[in-house]
């Protein structure tokens, strides 16, 4: 089951990332997606944990060796990440549908600091889960290929 769900956290982290970022910094990307950025996030959050189950079950099968310690301590460190962006995507959806004000001249200087808050969040919480599923994606492929495959 390891291997299935590794693919859709590969494949779903850097896509719910990207929307993120987008929805930060491009208006008509974030009114496209919606509710859409903060569910996919949620979804990472319940899949992460099923995900580092699944290897878990799978290491006992293998063993403990160093390869797989490392890609083990890799994909743990992958959920505080993807809850950040939930909580941050949550937090930007919130803040675009009922916060901001709709017009422009009537935003106090306090709506420019969270919006821009906001953004620099998402770009770290982005970034973090990116970098951690490629350094978690990189030691796996190692684990599994690096005895035949350099």
């Amino acid at each position: 089951m390891h291997p299935l769900l590794v693919h859709a956290v590969v494949i779903l982290v850097p896509l719910t990332a990207l929307a993120l970022v987008l929805g930060s910094v491009w208006p008509a990307a974030r009114r496209r997606l919606g509710i859409v950025t903060p569910l996919a996030a949620l979804l990472m959050v319940a899949l992460v944990p099923l995900t580092v189950a699944a290897g878990l079950a799978l290491k006992e099968l293998v063993g403990a060796i160093p390869a797989v310690e490392t890609h083990e301590g890799y994909g743990r460190m992958l959920l505080p990440w993807v809850i950040g962006m939930f909580v941050v995507a949550a937090a930007q959806w919130a803040w675009f549908r009922w916060g901001m004000p709709a017009r422009t001249e009537t935003r106090p200087p306090r709506a420019r600091i969270i919006t821009i808050v906001l953004a620099v969040l998402a770009v770290a919480t982005a970034a973090g889960s990116v970098v951690i599923v490629a350094l978690a994606g990189d030691s796996g492929a190692r684990a599994v290929w690096g005895g035949l495959v350099g």
